[in-house]
């Protein structure tokens, strides 16, 4: 047990707390503004931003990219290198779906 200004406290009930927070933080951000979740919650669009992919998205990735944002877009195109995804390509998903966001800024590494 932890002692918490007087009152004892299971460690179950510290870990449930800390994770509730988490998935709060989750929701407010969809992608939670990690490199890691951006990119998997827009695997449908793999197909389309694959080099030289003549591969129009699909109507499941334009609605990961509509849901999602520009936010973890931009996620994406700042984080580590893609195996299999051309960058531009990604770039270009907020036009070809249709979508109103305002341009990524590319980071400088």
């Amino acid at each position: 047990m932890v002692k918490l200004s007087g009152a004892k406290v299971s460690p179950l009930l510290v870990l449930v707390l800390v994770l509730t927070c988490l998935v709060e933080q989750g929701q407010s951000h969809p992608c939670g503004s990690t490199f890691f979740s951006a990119l998997i919650q827009l695997i449908p669009c793999r197909a389309a931003v694959a080099p030289f992919s003549p591969i129009q998205p699909s109507e499941a990735c334009c609605n990961a990219v509509k849901a999602l944002g520009q936010p973890c877009l931009c996620t994406l195109v700042n984080g580590p290198p893609i195996s299999g995804v051309d960058r531009n390509m990604a770039l270009q998903l907020p036009d070809k779906c249709s979508t109103n966001f305002e341009p990524c800024e590319i980071m400088k590494k």
